[in-house]
């Protein structure tokens, strides 16, 4: 038995049909196919947009009239002749090219030539009027910036041109990269005025050009009053979350607005892990994910078929409202109402068109969304709905035993099987772009997304209410969250224990091949399952796979592996070492580039205490994750350069900050470091050139009973050979100095008599770090070679036959 009512859905040897009983056919071709004429149109303007927006406008020209061209010729044809389907769905198609290329010239044109272009190729310093076209974005300081960026979308309206010459109209897109903190909180719509050194931009984009600014704007007017109402819904509803425990206040401005900036890095890192970051960003897959918890709450309480399109619509709305009208929110509304449209009126067959004509359309209108993930995911998100959605959810519901007595139940399968069919054709459909981006397949994402589902739409309805009522009664508003931070709590429950499977994600061939490697691999195993023979063949294999992982996963060395001593953390371009000082206790020696992966490694580590803090020299790549060392634990003195200005301090406020000296020693349990570098005595800062900071770099020797450690820090030949001419100690494990650099002097090396070398480096990383010449003379030396680009992080343990090494694949991806 199915829930269904006479007149719906009708299964017709397997497929389905979108007629009421005595209608004819409305749904397309003939034989209940979905209708896919506007398919071929909508691709083509989509991929026109995308290739020749790279092209210029020279080629997009060419495009449009030799395609306007053949779409006239098949016309004429049609004029002497009936057309078959497929030549008229042609002439369609080149249409809707010629008609994308031509607005892609037009768009080139206006941003490549005119003053702002002009100024830009000549690298000039203009005053600019612009409006702020999105919401701005700010990049972290990392190795290759001092400070954080915040990068802004705007649209060019006036510019100096030349001095005396006055000011010129135009409205050209640019890109502001800007570094004064009075730029993050502007809105779209925001008038401003900026001087700028405008640069051309990267080929391929559809920009006048990129403007780096200097100091903070200087406002004209006020946002328009839609943004600035957004605005304070936005932040009345971070001021209502409040009083949440730190996971609750974090999560839930995302789930409804798409605004992260309350969320914890490591908690961010676990969405991640377990497919659940789309939940905190503004697309048509989170949209549509929403809708399925909403009908499935509308099934929970009984709404009938015309209540629950109403309740959809309404959460649509206020979806809109909270998370503003920019551009991408309301692309994410189109595919999420096509979407629903088809999913609650029970035609799905008839969402294709409509998905394919938004497509066009908002492809023509703005030809800049041919190139952006967002609208791609939002795309095949939704064609992931409309296609696999409907026999998964007949599938699943056909799991309940068919003569289960009682209306109830066979109820409740309906109304599960839908949010779940839901979510599951959603994440599948995007799986392909999303190898494309990660190179990884998340093993957990879709089992993940079915255990969150069912709180999204509590969750957000309940916020999108309290952002509503914040406004007018905060105290209202943090009585609603309450119930709205349950929800969320599951959700980061959720995401907290997908992160913790093993074997979480796994690697798969990155870029384009890998894509269509993993959309073949879905073919073959939607057409496997459609034989019962290949299935339970199919079911034997993965069987025997899932056994041969788990049983591998069970023999292998655990995590932390047993009498740890040494650790060099995968924290990227850059160094985070980790030295055991007894139970729950290490000295740190550098932090990484990014808080997020030293933290990371520490907890894995189960690192509580940090009695010492070793932060060998000023650069961004050793000292920019600090604060993940001093997240919640104990941290003790904090050891720096002598040579150093002290530019670190600004990350270790209130703390015991002192400076190494050659000859100290320090203790901590079974641990004991020497210093014995820097031995010059030049005081260096960031500002100098890196030769001079990495030379200034602390290096230490590490002892336990039964292995040494010389860490290196990022000295360079010049400081290898005064540590030579001193005489360096033997060690047992070498951390190569630089990451690998090609400034290396062989005789020390050879003078440490390691057996074990470990580089700290980052995968493809823009310095060729390690240098080939290095890892040759590695090899010559005889030392067994490891690297965290390679092998993730790096544990050196004892053994019965000396230091033995354990690596764990867990870096940042």
């Amino acid at each position: 038995m199915t829930d269904e009512a006479p007149g719906d859905r009708v299964s017709v040897d397997g497929g389905t049909t979108d007629e009421a009983p005595g209608d004819g056919p409305v749904d397309g071709p003939p034989g209940g196919g979905y209708d896919l004429r506007l398919g071929p149109p909508a691709v083509g303007a989509w991929l026109s947009a995308l290739v020749l927006l790279g092209l210029g406008p020279e080629a997009a020209y060419v495009t449009a009239v030799v395609s306007a061209t053949g779409a006239v010729l098949l016309a004429a044809g049609a004029a002497r002749e009936r057309l078959p389907v497929p030549s008229r769905v042609a002439a369609g198609a080149l249409v809707c090219v010629a008609a994308s290329a031509a607005g892609v010239g037009f768009r080139l044109t206006a941003a490549g030539s005119g003053p702002v272009r002009a100024l830009a190729v000549r690298g000039v310093t203009a005053g600019l009027g612009a409006v702020v076209a999105g919401d701005p974005v700010v990049l972290k300081a990392g190795p290759a910036r001092r400070r954080d960026t915040v990068l802004v979308p705007a649209r060019v309206e006036e510019v100096d041109s030349a001095p005396g010459t006055g000011r010129r109209r135009v409205r050209v897109p640019v890109l502001l990269l800007a570094d004064d903190p009075a730029w993050r909180p502007l809105l779209p719509g925001q008038r401003v005025r900026l001087t700028a050194r405008l640069a051309p931009p990267r080929h391929g984009e559809l920009l006048a050009a990129v403007g780096l600014v200097r100091g903070p704007p200087a406002l004209v007017g006020r946002p328009p009053a839609p943004q600035r109402w957004a605005g304070v819904i936005r932040s009345r509803l971070r001021a209502a979350a409040s009083g949440l425990p730190a996971d609750q206040r974090g999560v839930l401005p995302g789930l409804v607005d798409g605004d992260t900036s309350l969320l914890d890095p490591e908690l961010a890192d676990a969405f991640d892990a377990a497919g659940l970051t789309h939940l905190m960003a503004v697309s048509g897959e989170n949209l549509s994910l929403l809708i399925g918890a909403v009908l499935m709450a509308g099934r929970f309480t009984g709404l009938g078929r015309r209540a629950v399109p109403v309740l959809a619509g309404l959460t649509v709305f206020g979806f809109v409202l909270v998370a503003r009208p920019s551009p991408s929110v309301l692309r994410a509304a189109v595919m999420g109402s096509v979407a629903l449209l088809a999913v609650v009126t029970g035609r799905e067959r008839r969402g294709m068109p409509a998905l394919c004509a938004a497509v066009l359309v908002l492809v023509l209108l703005d030809p800049a969304l041919a190139r952006s993930y967002g609208f791609a995911l939002s795309a095949l998100a939704t064609a992931g709905i409309l296609v696999l959605g409907p026999p998964w959810r007949r599938g699943l519901t056909r799991c309940l035993p068919q003569r289960t007595p009682g209306r109830p139940l066979r109820r409740l399968a309906g109304a599960l099987a839908e949010p779940l069919a839901v979510a599951a054709a959603a994440h599948v459909a995007c799986a392909p772009l999303l190898v494309l981006l990660d190179g990884e397949v998340s093993l957990v994402a879709v089992p993940a997304n079915l255990l969150a589902a069912p709180a999204v739409g509590p969750a957000t309805l309940l916020g999108v209410l309290a952002a509503a009522v914040a406004p007018i009664s905060l105290p209202l508003a943090r009585l609603i969250v309450v119930p709205a931070g349950l929800a969320v709590g599951w959700i980061a429950g959720v995401a907290r224990l997908g992160a913790r499977v093993p074997y979480a994600a796994v690697g798969w061939p990155a870029g384009a091949a890998g894509a269509a490697l993993l959309t073949a691999v879905f073919v073959a195993g939607v057409l496997v399952l459609r034989r019962p023979g290949a299935r339970r063949v199919a079911a034997a294999a993965v069987t025997g796979t899932a056994l041969v992982a788990i049983g591998g996963h069970a023999c292998a060395p655990g995590w932390p592996p047993r009498g740890w001593r040494f650790v060099a953390c995968d924290v990227g371009q850059g160094d985070g070492l980790v030295l055991a000082a007894g139970p729950g206790s290490a000295v740190v020696v550098d932090a990484g580039p990014d808080p997020r992966f030293i933290d990371r490694c520490l907890r894995a580590l189960r690192v509580r205490s940090v009695p010492l803090l070793v932060l060998t020299h000023p650069h961004a790549d050793h000292v920019g994750g600090v604060p993940g060392v001093l997240r919640g634990r104990a941290v003790g003195t904090v050891l720096i350069s002598p040579d150093s200005e002290g530019e670190e301090r600004r990350l270790l406020t209130g703390r015991h900050v002192l400076a190494a000296g050659v000859g100290d020693v320090w203790s901590a349990g079974p641990l004991t470091l020497r210093v014995l570098g820097p031995l010059g005595t030049l005081p260096v800062s960031t500002r100098d050139p890196g030769t001079e900071v990495n030379n200034a770099s602390v290096v230490l020797f590490a002892q336990w009973p039964g292995l040494t450690a010389l860490l290196g820090g990022d000295v360079e030949t010049e400081a290898q050979r005064l540590l030579l001419a001193a005489g360096p100690p033997h060690a047992d494990v070498l951390k190569v100095p630089h990451h690998g650099s090609a400034h290396q002097d062989p005789d020390f090396l050879a003078a440490v008599h390691a057996r074990i070398a470990v580089t700290s480096v980052g995968a493809d990383n823009d310095y060729g770090h390690p240098a080939p010449s290095t890892m040759a003379l590695l090899a010559r030396l005889r030392l067994r070679g490891y690297r965290t680009d390679h092998d993730g992080d790096i544990a050196v343990i004892r053994s019965g036959d000396g230091p033995a090494v354990v690596t764990r694949r867990a870096g940042p991806r």
